[in-house]
């Protein structure tokens, strides 16, 4: 089974409204600064209401926040 890796926008996404600050994010979604962090950086993946709330806040669908990617097996 091939392992999955979720990217995502929100540094992209906070740029474009109002170079939003992480922390503005954070606040917004009920998060530690540090939680978005590790998202954007892709060292975390967020819980589905987190993704959905991330998305709410960009008033965008939540495949313009993330996107999945297969990695290929090894």
């Amino acid at each position: 089974m091939a392992k999955c890796n979720i990217q995502n926008n929100i540094r992209k996404l906070r740029f474009h409204n109002n170079e939003m600050t992480q922390q503005e994010l954070a606040d917004h979604t009920g998060v530690t600064r540090q939680t978005i962090v590790a998202i954007e950086n892709g060292k975390y993946s967020p819980t589905l209401e987190l993704a959905f709330r991330i998305s709410r806040v960009f008033a965008v669908p939540i495949d313009h926040v993330f996107s999945y990617i297969p990695k290929a097996s090894k």
